[in-house]
Parts: structure tokens; sequence; C-alpha cells
């Protein structure tokens, strides 16, 4: 039996565990390799405060991107604890972008100043990378590969642990004091998203069958640059800091048709009514006026990219498409992960705090992971309590097809979100009424 069980090996998960006193036993799984985590993925960067001036602009600049439809405590929490987070990264060995020995800030769509911190265009790898490093050095943590999670025990309200697939496929029971989901989004269940495709939302699935609360299902960002790609499987992301840095999109025309640091959700419908205007599946963005060594400098992972599907950025324009990217909706915690059932826990994209209200404002996913997981981490510490070591025997009973339990989690999981959306539509046509 282990103290904590962590589902998820990406940025919230591990910056969780790392969190966790030395004297509690933590196992964290994860369905594929530990990197293969979408916080792995990120290109753009996370934010921060720069100063107690710039306050007032953050906070307005998150709540008018989410509709002022966020959580406001939720965003002033992680607003104001954003170089706290900061901090712990760099002593954790995160090496951002300087400039002259100081830190270097980009900006990014419905940003009103720069204020994202960057690691060259693989920021999500440096942070992640090395957090994992750290996590492996730690005695009292352990990472399960290959391990898939398919259902949580409980005993009434009560979560006791979870039961998994193992790497050699066989069922297994295990137990624990508490546990936190942290398995990312639901991508993968999408025909075009920028997510590893085993990232299937098995947390949300899970929530819904026993009953624990969820929150804003209908809230699915879409991405609007994505490469456009005829090929199967994920696609690969255009950072939004491309634009920051100043790219244009253009139409068919080769003309500029929008501003293109619109907030992620109206910047999509711009693209998407102009692909309709110009009947083509992607509109171009070029990045032609600005220098190549700069280019390759601040973009190298997605110049690589590029060249490899045929492109050189430094010389052409790219086909670009939105697809869906990140999940705001999620399983309905308060600001310390706790959901509505003892015991368990939820943080990263797998959790719904309110922070993003409609649509979430760029590079605010990998602070908002790190906060709440590090508030989580702190609430289970003060009141954590050892479960009795008496391991449930473990019952094959409706695991016995995990591949149509797999279809089932993935279409209840669609079908809330469908549900949540007509309800949504609902409730907004209704207010059009009364207003």
């Amino acid at each position: 039996m282990t103290d904590i069980i962590i589902v998820g090996t990406g940025a919230a998960g591990l910056f969780c565990a790392l969190k966790i006193p030395s004297d509690k036993k933590v196992l964290i799984i994860t369905k594929e390799e530990a990197e293969k985590s979408d916080s792995y993925l990120a290109q753009g960067g996370i934010c921060v405060l720069r100063n107690s001036t710039d306050y007032d602009s953050y906070f307005e600049d998150t709540m008018k991107a989410g509709h002022y439809e966020n959580d406001r405590e939720a965003v002033e929490i992680m607003i104001r604890s954003s170089q706290e987070i900061i901090r712990d990264l760099m002593e954790y060995g995160v090496e951002f972008e300087k400039r002259n020995g100081r830190l270097s800030y980009t900006r990014e769509g419905a940003h009103s100043i720069p204020r994202i911190l960057y690691h060259e265009d693989v920021t999500g790898m440096e942070i992640t990378g090395k957090l994992i490093a750290r996590v492996r050095e730690r005695e009292n943590i352990q990472i399960r590969e290959h391990t898939t999670m398919i259902d949580i025990l409980r005993d009434g309200n009560k979560c006791k642990g979870i039961v998994v697939s193992n790497e050699k496929g066989d069922l297994e029971n295990i137990s624990g004091s508490c546990v936190i989901l942290a398995s990312g989004g639901i991508g993968g269940l999408y025909k075009n998203s920028t997510n590893y495709p085993h990232i299937t939302g098995d947390a949300v699935a899970i929530a819904l069958k026993h009953d624990i609360k969820v929150k804003d299902m209908h809230r699915v960002q879409i991405h609007p640059t994505a490469l456009y790609s005829k090929k199967p499987g994920r696609r690969f992301l255009i950072s939004e800091s491309v634009r920051g840095e100043g790219a244009y999109l253009l139409n068919k025309a080769g003309k500029r048709f929008t501003d293109e640091l619109l907030p992620r959700d109206l910047l999509t419908k711009e693209i998407y009514n102009q692909m309709k205007k110009d009947g083509t599946g992607f509109v171009w963005l070029t990045l032609r006026h600005l220098s190549p060594e700069k280019i390759k400098k601040r973009f190298p992972n997605i110049y690589r990219h590029c060249l490899e599907e045929g492109y050189d950025i430094t010389e052409e324009s790219i086909p670009v498409t939105p697809a869906q990217h990140y999940f705001m909706g999620g399983i309905q915690t308060d600001m310390n992960g706790l959901t509505s059932m003892d015991g368990l826990y939820a943080i990263g994209e797998t959790s719904c705090t309110g922070v993003h209200g409609a649509n979430r404002l760029a590079s605010n996913s990998l602070l908002e992971s790190l906060v709440f997981a590090e508030r989580a981490a702190k609430h289970i510490t003060e009141n954590f309590r050892k479960t009795p070591e008496n391991e449930p025997e473990l019952n094959k009973n409706g695991y016995t097809d995990l591949a149509k339990l797999k279809k089932e989690y993935a279409e209840n999981v669609l079908n809330e979100v469908e549900r949540s959306e007509k309800e949504h539509e609902r409730h907004y046509n209704n207010e059009a009424k009364c207003g």
C-alpha cells in the first residue's frame, strides 16, 4: 500500500509529488512513458506577474479572455502565486530565456503586455523534463509507466485507491490514503487535436461513473493555429508566441485579414470565416518579414519540424488550421484541488477550478497546473490520515472487456460535453429572451 497515488506525469502531477514531504510514499502512474504528457508538448511559455503594478492588468486580461465567466478567487490565487512558482521551478533547474542576465518576457494573444517566460519554443519540455529528473531523484516517489487507471476504489464517498491495468495487461488494485487525478484533458477523443492520442479523459469518465461533480464540460478550447496536414494523428501546434513575435495570418490572396493577437476563441472564428470565404481547409501564416536568424533562434523546434514537413518558415508561408487543444472544463474542485469525493483530488487540465472561464488566456495553463498542484499537496499534507492497510479484493466484474470499457468511457465523456453544450445554449437563449 502507498500513501498517495498520483495519476499522470504531466507538470501538475510531478510538481505535486515534489511538494509532498519525503516521509510519505508516493506512487505516480502513467499510461505511456513518463515524458508523453501534453505538458511536455507545451511550446509558448508560462505566465508570471511581473511586478505589483501588473496585477490589475494581468487580472483583467485573464477575465476578459474568459468572457468574465472566470472564478475570481481562483484567478487571484493563480496570479498572486505565480512569482513563487517561477522561483521554485528555477530551483528545480528550469532555465528560462534571459537577456543581459535578466529574465526575458514575450507576449501572446490577449495579453496587454509581455509577461510570459519561455525556453526557446519548448517551454513544456524544459519544465516537465526538469520536474521528471527531480522526481526520479526522490526515494519516496515511484513512477510506474504503461499503467492505466480503469476505475477508483471507494467506500461510500471515500476514495480508497484505484484499479489499474498494469504493464503486463493484468488487473490490479492499488490502495492509497488519497488519490490525485492529474491525467490531462480529452484531446485524444478528437480527430484533429494537438494532444497525444492516449489523453482520452479517463479520469473525467470515471468521475461521471461515480457521480463525482464535473463542471463546464462544454468548454473545449480550439487552438487557432495547428500545422495543416492530411496525415492522421496528432496535429503539430504552431505556438501563439509565433504570432506574439510578429507573424501574420494571410488569406489565399496573401492579404492579412485579422488581428493576430485576438483571444483564441475569437481568432478561431475569424480563421473559420476566412476559410469559408476562401473555400480552403486552412489559412496561411507567414514569418517572412522577420529575420531568418531570429526565427531559427526563437523557434528552433517549429523551424525543424516545418522543414521535415517540407516548409522553410524563413522563406515561405505555412498552412495552418484550428485544432482541439485544451479542456477548460473537468472535474469540479475547490481551491485546494479537492473533489466532491473525500480523499480524491484533481489538478491540472483534468480539473476545473474555474480560473479560465469561457476561454483560456494564452500560457495560463502551465501556471494554473502548478499553482493548484502545490495547494493540493499542502492540503493533503496538513490533513493526511493514513488508511488502514487492508488491500481490498479485486472484483473483475465490469473489467473483463477493457476495449469495450474504453469505448464506453469515451462515449460518456463526449456525450456529457454535448449535453453540457446544449444546456449552456438553452441558458444563453433564455437569458437573451429575458434581456
